[in-house]
C-alpha cells in the first residue's frame, strides 16, 4: 500500500484529474461566499462571520493540500490519493448532511435572486451531485483499474 506509484497509465491519470476537479470546490466558496450573501452579510452577527471566514480558510487550504497529495508529491504514494479520496469525501458528505438537515435548522438551501439554476436544479445540488459522482468514478477507477496494476508492476 505505501509503494511509490511508478506505474504511468491513462487511468492514473484519469484518476488524478477527477480528484482535481473534486478539489476545485475547496476554491468554489471563496468565488460565491467572499461577499455580501455571506461573509460580509450585515444581517449575520460577527460571529457568524468568523465561522464563514474560518471555513473559507479551511477550504482554501484544504484544496491547496489537496491539490499537493494528487500532484505534487514524491515519489507519488496509494496513501497520498487515498487521504485525498477520503478528504475529498468528507466535503461532500458534510454538504449532503447540511442538505439533509435544513429542516432541523431552518436552513436555506436557496437564495432568491443569487443562486441559479442549472437544468431545472439549484446549483448546489447540481455541482454536488456531479462532483459526488466524479469522486465515486474516481475511487471505483482506482479500486478496479489502478491498484491492481500498480500491484502487478510491482510483483
Amino acid at each position: 500500500m505505501y509503494e511509490p506509484i511508478t506505474l504511468k497509465s491513462k487511468e492514473l491519470l484519469a484518476v488524478r484529474i477527477l480528484l482535481t476537479i473534486c478539489a476545485m470546490e475547496f476554491f468554489g466558496p471563496w468565488v460565491k461566499d467572499y461577499s455580501e450573501s455571506h461573509l460580509f452579510n450585515p444581517e449575520w452577527v460577527g460571529h457568524a462571520r468568523v465561522h464563514m471566514m474560518w471555513l473559507l480558510g479551511f477550504f482554501l487550504f484544504s484544496g491547496i493540500a489537496n491539490m499537493y497529495l494528487i500532484w505534487f508529491t514524491r515519489p507519488l504514494r496509494p496513501i497520498h490519493l487515498y487521504t485525498s479520496f477520503a478528504w475529498l469525501a468528507s466535503n461532500l458528505l458534510g454538504f449532503w448532511l447540511a442538505i439533509a438537515l435544513v429542516p432541523v435548522y431552518d436552513g436555506l438551501i436557496v437564495v432568491p435572486d443569487y443562486h441559479i439554476m442549472i437544468l431545472g436544479v439549484e446549483e448546489n445540488i447540481f455541482v454536488f451531485s456531479v462532483l459526488s459522482v466524479f469522486l465515486l468514478a474516481a475511487i471505483v477507477l482506482y479500486v478496479t483499474r489502478v491498484a491492481p496494476k500498480h500491484r502487478e508492476h510491482l510483483a
